[in-house]
């Protein structure tokens, strides 16, 4: 039998092997670590994405377009239509907010008006990065994703006074007064326009980017104005409707229509003769890159471009053939 003392070496023995032992199950080994950071780095997340009207087949694009990049990443993501009401905009953040969404894209309704609502995303530590449209300051959203709409319009007037020529009458066709890219625009086609005193913009009414409207509006024009030779109108939709105003009054021969966006309808317009030009977007860029970066946000990225300018190309009908419904031609093979 063991004398008292080895037995009391033994207990000793057997109390340092288990505290040993706890000691190895509770602390992480080396390997452990980095499988710990790429749980927190593979996160998931859901994404608000707020569009300011689904009434419109390009925010439908941009819309599809980030939700399904979104779910590419392996986050979840949620459309909702502000219908170019900024009141029901808040109440999309507010709703937004209140069930924890983890970021937001955003399509805002009016560059002033929907400061208020990015500002308290950024209150409550929800990064917003928007994506075609932009507001009025750069302490709120992460990013601003948008077309270059002022160099896009001024490449697209050159070619209205290339077709048009120096001298004639048009009218103009202007989006949401609230919306920097109806500014941005009308001031790009204008800064090569207003250069040819020949050119006579007979008028210039606003449209509002909806398609009916603009339909309506041209109407009128064309009972005040008889002696137009074009018209240029900020997006496809009020192209659309210029044109189809145009046609039912026997002009079409007579009024040379342009438009910006790259609609689908407008691109095969264009190869049909009925539409000259167009300036071609790319909503399905924006969208992705918007989706992209909410991702690396969710990864631990913090600082992104304040704004960042997709190219705008001219559509017309010498290379209409490139193009596709809100893209090139290439792009929509290998799903952009």
């Amino acid at each position: 039998m063991p004398s008292l003392h080895q037995q009391q070496q033994c207990l000793a023995l057997l109390l340092i092997l288990a505290v040993s032992g706890c000691i190895q199950s509770t602390a992480p080994s080396p390997v452990e670590k980095p499988a710990a950071i790429a749980a927190k780095t593979d996160k998931s997340g859901k994404f608000a994405v707020i569009i300011s009207t689904l009434n419109n087949p390009w925010f439908v694009v941009l819309a599809e377009a980030t939700k399904a990049r979104s779910n590419e990443l392996g986050h979840e993501a949620t459309v909702f239509d502000s219908q170019n009401d900024p009141g029901l905009e808040t109440s999309h953040f507010e709703n937004a907010l209140a069930a924890g969404y983890d970021a937001i894209l955003f399509n805002p309704t009016d560059c002033d008006a929907s400061i208020a609502n990015v500002r308290r995303a950024k209150e409550k530590g929800v990064p917003v990065f928007c994506i075609d449209r932009e507001i009025n300051t750069e302490d709120a959203a992460l990013s601003q994703i948008v077309s270059s709409n002022f160099e896009g319009s001024a490449t697209l007037a050159e070619y209205f006074v290339k077709i048009v020529g120096e001298d004639g009458n048009y009218a103009e066709l202007m989006g949401l007064l609230g919306d920097n890219n109806t500014r941005s625009r009308s001031e790009g086609f204008h800064s090569v326009v207003d250069k040819h005193p020949g050119l006579k913009m007979a008028a210039q009414q606003c449209a509002d980017f909806d398609r009916a409207k603009a339909l309506e509006v041209m109407e009128s024009i064309l009972q005040a104005e008889d002696n137009l030779d074009a018209i240029f109108c900020a997006n496809d939709a009020m192209a659309m409707g210029a044109y189809q105003a145009i046609l039912s009054a026997g002009k079409q021969d007579q009024i040379k229509v342009f438009g910006f966006d790259g609609a689908d309808d407008v691109v095969e317009s264009i190869r049909a003769g009925k539409i000259v030009a167009t300036a071609m977007q790319f909503p399905k860029r924006m969208a992705r890159q918007g989706a992209e970066f909410a991702d690396e946000y969710l990864k631990g990225r913090r600082e992104f471009p304040q704004r960042m300018a997709v190219p705008v190309e001219l559509v017309t009908a010498e290379n209409v053939d490139k193009y596709a419904d809100y893209g090139a031609k290439e792009e929509a093979r290998t799903n952009e």
